[in-house]
Order: structure tokens, then sequence, then C-alpha cells
């Protein structure tokens, strides 16, 4: 994992709100038409020694010289910060000059899909290969049967702990909390000094959202009704989950900053913290950069009598509709993670696997990792058996969706906000927002 995970996630996403009004008016120019297809991402050429990073710039690197290798287009991979991305990928568009690959989550997807610059990887596919991936990892980024985007992994969220810090204060693990009232109980109780019981995620941003999606889809409530594609966010369930957040901090369970140590690691290594919501993607952290620190991994606690449910991020890789070769493009994309070719299911099994420590997003992979014992780790095991399978795909709301929650949110927990109110408010700016929205469905 990269060092700082979850800021440069966060950048990447909130810039879609701060871009919203900028035109995607890419088009293909003459003087492009001979230069290699640029592939904008933020992981190779890793200018970093470290050697997590260098072996994902390399699993980057591999794919693209065996394509170039094999005298097709050329492309080049641009390497950038989240921070660079979220600056110049709008701008790059506006101004004609977008990149020919890049990476998106699916906080940004309706941005590129509503803008007409994602090419449809579908024709260049086998119906066998869209079969291998999970619905969960491809559906957030579909249109019926157009696929604008190819997953590279699936990260579920969950919630780690820290076992000396709870056998210190003579919390067993066999008590660990089962439900909500639990988890805020046990919190507050470990909260004190320099020790912060519960960390949940408290900025603003796509990345504060998608934590938040879990506790309130374990309510049965949701933001936008996947069958309708109306808001429904001023029910009990969205009451209950904004209502979590605010005792959270209420109770001195969470702090209202992100505490000062900023990262799982420190905290862990230090003691510094009892619970922490965060995905996967911090096993592999905790596992390189903490090797003697112990943490354990539990699912989400749920409400009393309600299913535990968590939210899966993860990167997918797009091509731009009206770059110097789409087609060029579209066929290496599909190539590296969408084909049912031994090289493509082994290469993308080496990244969910030894280089990154994820979870796949496509069937095929699962198996090969299964089979080579990947989730042996009692982590990645965890992730893979219990939480995984609990999994919905993380919305790819609109930055006017987005912001109407994160407004909700933000007031609950930091500003003394009424849960009831805010959901309506929020509700009622959804309602309004969609009366004219025109663009790809929302969840």
């Amino acid at each position: 994992m990269p060092p700082d995970p979850i800021p440069r996630r966060r950048t990447v996403l909130a810039g879609a709100a701060a871009a919203a009004t900028v035109p995607l008016l890419s088009s293909c120019s003459a003087s492009r038409a001979d230069r290699p297809l640029s592939f904008w991402n933020f992981y190779s050429p890793a200018p970093q020694q470290d050697p997590n990073l260098v072996a994902q710039s390399d699993w980057f690197a591999q794919a693209i010289d065996a394509w170039n290798a094999s005298g097709e287009r050329e492309i080049s991979p641009v390497y950038m910060t989240g921070d660079q991305m979220n600056q110049r990928m709008p701008i790059a568009f506006a101004s004609g000059d977008g990149p020919d690959i890049f990476l998106i989550s699916p906080g940004d997807y309706l941005r590129y899909a509503n803008g007409g610059v994602l090419e449809d990887l579908a024709p260049y596919m086998e119906q066998e290969a869209i079969d291998d991936f999970f619905p969960e990892a491809l559906t957030t980024r579909r249109d019926g049967e157009a696929i604008y985007g190819l997953p590279m992994e699936q990260e579920p969220l969950a919630l780690f702990y820290d076992p000396d810090l709870l056998e210190g204060a003579g919390v067993a693990e066999g008590d660990l909390p089962q439900d909500w009232e639990q988890l805020l109980d046990l919190s507050a109780r470990l909260s004190s000094g320099t020790t912060t019981g519960l960390v949940l995620d408290v900025d603003p941003g796509y990345y504060q959202n998608f934590t938040f999606y879990p506790w309130l889809w374990q309510t049965g409530g949701d933001v936008v009704d996947p069958s309708t594609q109306r808001p429904v966010f001023s029910g009990e369930g969205a009451q209950a989950a904004l209502d979590l957040y605010g005792r959270a901090i209420a109770s001195g369970a969470t702090p209202r900053t992100r505490p000062a140590n900023g990262d799982i690691v420190s905290a862990f290594s230090s003691g510094y913290a009892a619970f922490w919501q965060t995905g996967v993607w911090d096993v592999s952290n905790l596992r390189l950069n903490a090797p003697d620190t112990q943490f354990g991994v539990i699912p989400l606690p749920a409400p009393p009598g309600r299913e535990t449910i968590t939210a899966l991020g993860g990167w997918a890789w797009c091509v731009n509709a009206r770059g110097a070769d789409p087609e060029s493009a579209a066929r290496f994309v599909v190539q590296v993670l969408g084909s049912m070719e031994p090289s493509s299911i082994e290469h993308v099994a080496a990244w969910n696997g030894p280089v990154k420590g994820n979870m796949p997003a496509r069937a095929s992979v699962d198996a090969a990792l299964v089979a080579s014992d990947a989730f042996a780790d009692e982590h990645l095991a965890t992730f893979h058996d219990d939480i995984l399978p609990t999994g919905r795909g993380e919305p790819r709301f609109p930055p006017a969706v987005y912001k109407a929650v994160s407004d909700a949110l933000q007031s609950v927990e930091l500003a003394g906000g009424d849960p009831t109110e805010e959901s309506d408010r929020a509700q009622q700016t959804i309602e309004s927002y969609l009366e004219t929205y025109q663009g790809g469905t929302l969840v």
C-alpha cells in the first residue's frame, strides 16, 4: 500500500465535486496522432524507493512493457500523486488533452460517464470474461450492457482493533462489540488521555461518505432506492445512521478531528486507538510497516437484529473515448484486466495477492488466489470469507447528491444538528436536484 492510502483516495474523489462544472470537451488533435498513449496513474513509474511501492510500480510496468513489445501503439505511464490528478485531470479533459487511459473510483464515475468521455469496453471483451467479473465490482462502472471501466480490485471496509490495548483495559477478544451500542459504550470507556476508542473518518469528502454508507445500509436505509432511483434519505434508517455519528463524537468515543498521530500504523504501534474503521488495504500496510504490531479485524457491527454490510471500493481502468486511439487503449485495458487468457488472470491475481493484497474483482482471479493460499493470513481470510460476501458496491453519486449527504453528516457530528431535520433537508436537496438530472443511474 502507499504510505497514505486514505488521504490519497479522499483527495482524488473530493475533486469530482470541485470540478463538476468543468466541461468535458476532449477531442483527438493531429498533434497527438503519433505520440504514445498516456496512462495517468498514481502507481507507476513510482519515484519512491519503498519496496512495496516499487513492486506495485513494476506490476504496471510489466503490463505496459509486454504490450509495447508486441508492436502495438505505444503506451507511456504518467505518474502523479492523488492531489496532482485531482487538479490536473478535469483541466486536461476540458482543454481537449485528457489522458488516454486513467484510473477512477465509483465516486468519480458519473462525472466522466455523463460527460461522454468514457469508451465502452464491452465490444472488446468476450462474454465469458464479462461474466467472470463479480456483479458488485462491475456494476458501478456499467450502464446497461455498456462497460465503461474495468476494476482491478475490490476494497471492503471493516473494523480493525488493537488486541494489546483491549487486553490492557481488561477486554477479552471474546467480548468484542457485536452491535452499535456495544461499540459506542466500549469505545467511550476506552477513550482517555491520548487514547481514542473509535476512529471514524470525520473529514468531509467522498471518502467519509464511503465509510458512512455501510452504517446506513445496515439500518435498511439508503440515499437513493436502487429500484426506483428516487431519494429515500429522510427515513428512519438515515436518521439512525446520522445519529450514530453524532453520538460517537458527543460521547467521546470518536474524536472530532483525525488523531494527531495520523494513521493506523502509528496509532496501533503506540496504543493510541482501540478501534479503527478502514479497509483491506491496511492489512498490508500494517504487515509491511509495523510487522511486530498485533491487530485484529472484524466485520462492522450492525444494529441489534440487523445484518452486517460493508461497502466495496476499488479503482478501475478507463479509456478516453475521445483520446488519440481509443481502440488501442481499450484493447490494452481488456488484455490486462478483462481477458480469460491465463496471462491476464495470473497478472491480476498477482496484484490482488502478493503485490497489493486486497480482494479480487473476478471469479477466476479469486479461484487462482484461493488455490495459491493467498488468503492464508488470518486477516485476509476474514476479509475474504466473512466480509467480502456482505459487500455492496460503492455508490456513484454525482457531486450534488454526495454533498447533501456530507452536509447532513457534518452537521450532526460536529454542529449538534438534529438527525431528523438534517436527513429531511438532504432529502429535499436531492429531490430538487433529481428533478432536472439527466445522466446515468445513481446506484
